[in-house]
């Protein structure tokens, strides 16, 4: 769907995020006399209306009747098709649609592929991914942009011109781009884990929105983790008109040791890599075979990687303080990437900090890992804090570690420094790792200020750990 397909037609917005305004603006700058209706918080009135647009209604009930009475609706991703009040307004036919299908509907070129456009998704390790790519690309001396969930909309650069783009999709988003009826040129998933099912509904449909990037919107070319069983299955099944390139296996982009391989050639010492953590390397091999997918020479730019400079909240390195070492894993959103956290630090002493809001995931997985590697520690916290507590407690005698609880982040941290005995300890090698598993609603407004909260009270600055480098469009820095 093109932004002029919108002409005449009645046109909500819903949501007035960062998403939402760059819809707007979008929108407005297309057509300029579309009249609009914007559905947004009753804090978010104010602001709204004071950009004097005479043709933009703004309205606080996004009930059933008042979205059914719009053609289209384009919504902000955090709001989930699967309410009530949108599953009763798409049955008596009004479109939802979000800012990534208007802006891939812009893209199409002859083929109907959007040349030169790269999506990212999965569970995890698709920020990671995507920052990498457009690394790695920029490098080579290519024009590229990185946006998408990342951080820059999609929308805000609708007027930009870039030769290579890097886009992360959230599971919010990859229906969108299917939407669209633009095929991506490459596209890319890393891993399947059950996560977000509050906005999904189900595991199933959370599994099946995420897949949507490859099955619906039909990629030239799909990377996927050969290591992911669902990705196995699925691959094996696409549209004959999307090729398949596996990374994880020997035949394409992997790791042998510490080494990254391409086939058989060893093409880089990960060691000389900032990326903590094995799946971290993955993503780089993610990162490799989706350069070479789109026509790129991924041999040749693999050691760019050596000044990739990490995202914030992922496995974070903070420094040392009173005798351990923080780290910042605020991201960790499922109990699986806080196994994967742990991963990283088997060789120290650790005291895990987990929990945060309670979205009904399966800690079991979880608590059979710890009866035979567990952190020295285990703090379990905020919503969710009690149940994975009591999951542990029948495992933590046999799993030989320290179970405690704690009502909020503070509190864990003084149970982490207690456990760990740090205030008689010398400096020792000792981690503190906030690696929740779980997300941060309630307590907080997001994993970021999640992260910036377990900074401060570490005694680190929260200013300096939050920047995300690259976002938007840079021009390629080869030599």
């Amino acid at each position: 769907m093109r932004i002029s397909q919108l002409d005449g037609r009645r046109v909500a917005l819903w949501g007035w995020g960062r998403e939402g305004r760059a819809a707007y603006h979008a929108l407005r700058g297309r057509l300029p006399r579309l009249a609009l209706t914007l559905f947004c918080e009753a804090s978010e009135v104010a602001a709204a209306t004071a950009l004097g647009d005479p043709l933009l209604a703004v309205e606080t009930d996004a009930s059933a009747g008042r979205l059914a009475s719009f053609d289209v609706v384009v919504k902000s991703p955090g709001i989930s098709p699967y309410r009530p009040e949108a599953l009763v307004a798409a049955h008596a036919g009004t479109a939802f649609i979000g800012g990534t299908t208007l802006w891939f509907g812009e893209q199409a070129g002859a083929s109907g592929i959007a040349r030169g456009v790269a999506c990212v998704t999965g569970t995890k390790g698709k920020s990671t991914t995507t920052a990498l790519l457009a690394h790695l690309l920029r490098a080579g001396g290519t024009r590229t942009a990185l946006a998408g969930n990342i951080g820059v909309p999609l929308l805000e650069l609708l007027d930009s011109r870039a030769d290579a783009w890097a886009v992360e999709l959230s599971s919010y988003q990859t229906r969108d781009v299917a939407a669209s009826g633009v095929r991506p040129d490459v596209a890319v998933v890393t891993n399947l884990f059950p996560e977000h099912l509050d906005w999904h509904g189900s595991e199933d449909r959370y599994i099946e929105d995420k897949l949507a990037l490859i099955t619906q919107a039909r990629p030239r070319v799909a990377v996927l983790n050969a290591d992911d069983p669902r990705l196995a299955v699925v691959g094996a099944r696409l549209d004959p008109a999307t090729e398949v390139r596996w990374y994880g296996r020997a035949d394409g982009w992997h790791l042998r040791g510490d080494v990254v391989h391409r086939g058989d050639a060893a093409v880089l010492d990960a060691r000389d890599v900032p990326l903590p953590g094995r799946h971290n390397l993955g993503n780089l091999c993610a990162a490799l075979a989706a350069v070479e997918a789109l026509g790129f020479d991924a041999v040749a730019l693999a050691g760019a990687a050596r000044g990739f400079r990490p995202l914030p909240h992922r496995l974070q390195l903070l420094g040392e303080r009173g005798g351990a070492t923080w780290v910042n894993d605020s991201i960790s959103t499922t109990p699986h990437a806080s196994l994967a956290a742990l991963d990283v630090y088997r060789d120290r002493r650790v005291a895990l900090l987990v929990g945060g809001h309670d979205r009904g995931l399966d800690w079991s997985d979880f608590a059979a890992v710890m009866r035979t590697r567990a952190p020295a520690v285990v703090v379990a916290m905020a919503a969710n804090g009690p149940r994975i507590h009591a999951l542990l407690a029948e495992v933590a005698v046999e799993g030989g570690f320290d179970l405690r609880q704690a009502s909020d982040l503070a509190t864990a941290m003084d149970q982490a420094r207690a456990g760990l005995s740090l205030s008689t300890r010398p400096a020792s090698g000792d981690v503190v790792l906030l690696s929740p598993g779980a997300p941060s609603f309630g307590a907080y407004r997001d994993y970021t200020e999640r992260g910036r909260d377990f900074a401060r009270l570490a005694g680190f600055d929260p200013d300096a750990i939050t920047a995300i480098p690259g976002l938007g469009i840079a021009a390629g820095n080869a030599a």
